[in-house]
């Protein structure tokens, strides 16, 4: 498995300390020996690179990315990308989408989040966190083929938003009712195309992930989230993963870096 860290910053200063976490989840990563499948956790074996960015220089450190990911994704059978916060995300899945177009396939992404991310932008330079799903739509990624889950706290400018490219969405409590009914229909979202997953660690309950930027009360347990990724994984057209939003600065348990690994170990 391929696993990149990502340590890219663009969160109007609310997410400083996101940069960090590829390295924190990569050291709690040592002390998980064996997914749930019996599958040896071993770092050593890893193939890990990491992409040097300067957060002070945005438009170098987004460019850096774009390139990075898009040579990924034309020789790397599968990708995850440790992020960093979400803005990193629309670099990333924008060399997704070009890669897709190039390659003439059809590209697909799912977007788990307690936020839509589609908020109306800052300024006309590099999307924030807050904005990256929104400029990527912008930049012509099919509406039809994005799936938002686990959204529960949307501005009103951005349920708008998703209501003008109508895309479509899975609340928490559609999810849960049926778990495994759910888990399908998400499978099937996918099928015949490439996907991108992009996992915000927020969509799940702060009760269990509270080191991150922006806490939800009533988000996925940490079981459930785990268990829906563990269905994923078994996507053949899976092409990657990104993991933001988790802030080790804020992290004075452990458990939210602790529930990164977790989620690691259950991907590679």
């Amino acid at each position: 498995m391929f696993v990149v860290k990502v340590p890219g910053i663009n969160g109007l200063g609310k997410t400083n300390g996101c940069e960090k976490a590829g390295n924190f989840i990569l050291e709690s990563l040592k002390e998980i020996y064996t997914n749930e499948q019996g599958g040896e956790i071993d770092l050593k074996k890893l193939d890990l690179e990491e992409i040097h960015l300067d957060n002070s220089n945005l438009e170098l450190s987004n460019n850096l990315i774009y390139k990075n990911a898009f040579e990924s994704f034309e020789t790397k059978p599968r990708t995850i990308f440790l992020g960093g916060d979400h803005s990193v995300s629309y670099s990333l899945t924008r060399a997704f989408f070009d890669y897709c177009q190039h390659s003439e396939k059809e590209p697909c992404l799912i977007v788990f989040d307690a936020h839509p991310d589609c908020m109306k932008p800052v300024d006309n330079k590099i999307p924030t966190h807050e904005e990256w799903l929104r400029a990527l739509v912008k930049d012509g990624f099919p509406a039809k083929n994005i799936l938002l889950i686990g959204t529960r706290n949307s501005d009103i400018s951005e349920i708008e938003f998703l209501k003008k490219h109508e895309i479509k969405a899975i609340s928490v409590n559609s999810l849960i009712e049926n778990l495994q009914e759910s888990c399908e229909s998400i499978m099937e979202f996918s099928y015949n195309k490439e996907l991108y997953v992009s996992l915000d660690i927020d969509v799940v309950d702060p009760a269990f992930a509270p080191a991150t930027g922006y806490l939800e009360p009533g988000g996925l347990t940490s079981r459930q989230f785990i268990y829906i990724l563990q269905r994923m994984k078994r996507i053949k057209n899976l092409r990657a993963f990104d993991l933001v939003e988790i802030n080790p600065e804020k992290d004075e348990n452990g458990l939210t870096v602790k529930l990164g690994a977790k989620i690691l170990s259950e991907l590679i």
